[in-house]
């Protein structure tokens, strides 16, 4: 997912609104636009946490935490370059949100627990009795018109993103959610004596 955000950010056609907060953050007060995420992710989550009155789930800070380390990691790969033609930003922005619907689906198919952002909107989702689509709307809206004032990149990719990407994790979520229930039954079926084959060298210890 980290990968398909930094293509999106060099692509330099325009980022998803919580990149174009983190982003202006960055052009504003320096550190690292991974650094940004990691923060701001953690103030939302500690908020969630006292608002809800809940222990936030290991998903949810491994999504943070990692998610910032690895965005800075992919930034600084020397091909991360933007390109002289815009038919190949064009190219680079559109594998961008191939890469974002496709992790979006895996780490939600795992089932640990959403990223801190996606917590606080199912917070307020419940709170307000607002649909899910137009607390998200909000919220991206909100951190988009910050960002925008802090000089975040806005452009055709901000509104492709919000346009698609939905879309894009609609069509491949059903295929990661089979995936990942094939890799826990199987390896639920592996790891029970009862059910797999049993091999030569398998003994209990005593010779």
């Amino acid at each position: 997912m980290n990968f398909g955000i930094a293509l999106m950010i060099t692509a330099s056609l325009g980022s998803a609104p919580w990149d174009v907060f983190h982003i202006g953050l960055f052009q504003k007060l320096g550190l690292t636009i991974g650094t940004w995420s990691i923060i701001v992710g953690l103030f939302i989550l500690g908020l969630t946490a006292i608002l809800k009155k809940e222990r936030p789930q290991i998903g949810a800070f491994a999504n943070m935490f990692i998610g910032g380390v690895m965005l800075d990691f992919f930034l600084s790969l020397p091909f991360m370059k933007t390109p002289s033609l815009l038919s190949d930003q064009i190219i680079m922005l559109s594998i961008a949100l191939a890469f974002n619907g496709i992790g979006i689906s895996i780490y939600i198919s795992a089932k640990r627990g959403a990223g801190p952002r996606d917590t606080l909107m199912l917070y307020l989702t419940e709170v307000t009795g607002l649909k899910l689509s137009t607390t998200r709307r909000l919220m991206e809206l909100l951190v988009l018109i910050i960002g925008w004032f802090l000089g975040g990149p806005v452009s055709v990719g901000t509104i492709l993103f919000g346009l698609f990407i939905g879309s894009v994790v609609g069509k491949i979520l059903p295929i990661c959610e089979n995936i990942v229930k094939h890799i826990l039954r199987r390896g639920a079926h592996i790891e029970n004596i009862h059910k797999r084959p049993i091999r030569a060298n398998h003994y209990d210890g005593f010779r």
